[in-house]
């Protein structure tokens, strides 16, 4: 049996890893000269940097990806962090924020007054919900009626009193946290599936779960590592990559799949997995289908602008992870979701892989990956945004830092909204597809299967579970459980 992966991204590549272990002959199409996605490495001058996402969490779902049909044990090699964020405010606070439930609570005791009983008992109950909520609606389905017959349902279902399902992230935490440091710190981790803590329910606190409780980890050699490691175990599975190479449509007939189209030729297959974004999977491959209309007009998540900085120097303060917040935090989400600009004073991200990694940077040097959330791209000037935003950016970091970030940068790109759609096929420049804005977002992402079509399955990060690496991989393991159901292989 043959079967097409659309799109390399890491989904998609976990995707193709997956269903050659199951026999399937698989050919990966992109329309990109490298693989990765977003995932993707680029050297500028004597700089290497990450151009995608920085943050990494449970590694285990990379090393059970390059365990497949091998029957040894892999460790991807990675380093576990001490520190998961430097935090800056603009009253020239700063806040290292370690790792593990004991060492955050004295941190936040400490540092914030916060009290550290009551944050040690917040974290075990993160760590709860957690573990609740990921085999029943992050590993399975929530589309196949078989998924909700078993006990681990019931075990979720009873924690529901403890989620704040029915309020708002921000304020769940505002009642969990005496100082609004602590809840700002708390509610940016709706940022990492593209949404507001002050729309997305609080059930969405578990993501801090893993960073807090467990902690980042840098992989050795970079975030590219990922990318690079899955694409070797899919090369080894004998998956066959085709670069520069765009598929123009998804073939179907009688209600199944038979192929794809590309430019100049159709390609016949059993299965379609689309590791593209699932708005432009039905509006590019699928002209004659009428879509789920409910799922695709649901509000979408941010995009980003992102400066890659060669800077000619070493910063003590700072860490891998760094975050530069807005004093105006209600504002600049009102801003990205509901007026579609950029708030004059944004929250900055900056990661500095060269903190680990000595030769992403010239000696003494750093390569500072700095990141603002953007409105998706509705017809904004993005030079003139990008050229207003720089120019906040350095005078926020100059305040902080108490320098004179000019004249120390040596190399510089940048990416927008309408790059990432360019590069990734992101619909309007949207990073996860659709925003968790909604107390049912997780219901109305799409499933890992067409309804309509049999053999056409969806992967990557627009689709459930949801945004972030381990998302994307667990929606490959999905993919991996629905066609073994369907094809009926054991």
């Amino acid at each position: 049996m043959k079967a097409v992966v659309i799109g390399s991204g890491i989904g998609g590549m976990a995707s193709a890893i997956r269903l050659a272990s199951l026999g399937f002959e698989t050919d990966v199409f992109e329309q990109n000269p490298f693989y990765g996605g977003k995932i993707n490495s680029k050297k500028i001058g004597s700089y290497r940097f990450d151009r995608g996402p920085s943050v990494f969490t449970e590694p285990h779902l990379v090393d059970e990806l390059l365990d497949i049909s091998k029957g040894t044990k892999i460790h991807f090699d990675c380093h576990k962090l001490d520190v998961s964020c430097c935090y800056f405010f603009e009253d020239g606070k700063r806040l290292a924020l370690p790792v593990g439930k004991e060492a955050v609570a004295a941190c936040l005791s400490k540092e914030l007054g916060e009290d550290q009983d009551h944050i040690k008992k917040l974290l075990n109950r993160l760590e709860l919900n957690y573990k609740a909520v990921y085999p029943v609606f992050i590993k399975v389905s929530l589309h196949r009626l078989k998924q909700w017959l078993n006990i681990n349902v019931f075990k979720a279902i009873a924690r529901i009193p403890f989620y704040g399902l029915f309020s708002s992230m921000n304020t769940v935490n505002r009642k969990n946290f005496e100082n609004p440091k602590t809840t700002q710190i708390f509610n940016r981790f709706a940022t990492y599936n593209g949404s507001s803590p002050f729309k997305s329910p609080g059930m969405f606190n578990i993501i801090s779960h893993l960073e807090l409780n467990i902690g980042p980890y840098m992989p050795i050699g970079g975030m590219v590592s990922i990318s690079d490691a899955v694409y070797q175990k899919a090369i080894d599975m004998g998956v066959r990559f085709h670069f520069n190479t765009r598929v123009a449509q998804i073939l179907y007939s009688s209600g199944r799949v038979n192929g794809v189209a590309l430019s100049n030729k159709e390609i016949p297959c059993d299965l379609v997995t689309s590791n593209m974004d699932v708005h432009f999977t039905y509006e590019k491959l699928l002209p004659g289908l009428k879509g789920p209309i409910k799922i695709l007009n649901q509000e979408k998540s941010t995009s980003a602008i992102v400066f890659y900085w060669g800077i000619k120097k070493s910063f003590e303060k700072l860490d891998v992870h760094n975050i530069f917040f807005s004093k105006a935090y209600e504002s600049e989400f009102d801003h990205l979701f509901n007026k579609k600009t950029l708030i004059d004073d944004p929250t900055v991200y900056v990661h500095i892989s060269s903190k680990l990694e000595r030769s992403d940077a010239p000696e003494g040097c750093e390569n500072w990956f700095v990141m603002v959330n953007a409105p998706i791209d509705s017809g904004q000037d993005w030079e003139s945004q990008k050229q207003k935003l720089r120019s906040n950016v350095l005078k926020k970091l100059n305040r902080i830092l108490k320098e004179d970030l000019e004249t120390l940068i040596e190399v510089e790109e940048n990416i927008d909204p309408i790059m990432m759609e360019h590069m990734y096929s992101g619909k309007n420049g949207s990073i996860y597809g659709n925003a968790s804005n909604t107390m049912m977002s997780s219901f109305y992402r799409h499933p890992n299967f067409s309804p309509i079509i049999k053999g056409l399955y969806f992967s990557g990060v627009t689709v459930h579970p949801g945004g972030g690496i381990p998302l994307a991989l667990n929606s490959a393991a999905i993919v991996e459980k629905c066609v073994r159901r369907d094809f009926s292989i054991s």
